[in-house]
């Protein structure tokens, strides 16, 4: 079984193929950056991007991601190393706190831009459903997605 991972075809050996997504590729591919949380899909720290949209990796059986474009917080900056510029802005509004839900807010938060080039903060809020953080950080990732979208509002807090 092959992948397609950041833009990069990665086998999986036959031990892998019937466990979660998140399990592949944190401990087969060594791309830890989609955590685990709850394992049952409620609280987004295992959030990839599965054809551009967010998706619960933990959830998700491998064998489901054959074929599709998986995108990890490993991949979405620029072949050039340039950040995507929602992990730019994230850094410029100093957004992390401890960082473990940082990843999948953060390509949550791309996959509302790819949809929504200026969203609202309906918008946002929508789009983080589901994403737990307990550091308090909203107000400045709001900051961060407006922005990543050139909106006013997405200045240094």
């Amino acid at each position: 079984m092959e992948l397609m991972v950041n833009g990069e075809r990665r086998g999986v050996a036959p031990e892998w193929q019937d466990e979660a997504l998140l399990w592949v590729l944190r401990e087969h591919l060594a791309l830890t950056g989609a955590k685990y949380g709850c394992g049952q899909g409620l609280c987004g720290a295992c959030t990839v991007l599965l054809d551009g949209r967010p998706q619960r990796s933990c959830l998700l059986p491998v064998r489901s991601a054959q074929g599709r474009r998986i995108t990890t917080i490993e991949g979405l900056a620029g072949p050039d190393g340039r950040l995507h510029p929602v992990q730019q802005a994230w850094l410029d509004e100093r957004v992390p706190q401890c960082g473990y839900c940082q990843a999948g807010q953060i390509l949550a938060c791309a996959a509302l831009l790819d949809q929504h080039p200026r969203p609202t903060d309906a918008q946002t809020t929508d789009a983080l459903a589901g994403h737990l953080c307990r550091c308090g950080t909203q107000q400045r990732i709001r900051a961060a997605v407006k922005r990543a979208s050139g909106q006013p509002g997405g200045e240094p807090s």
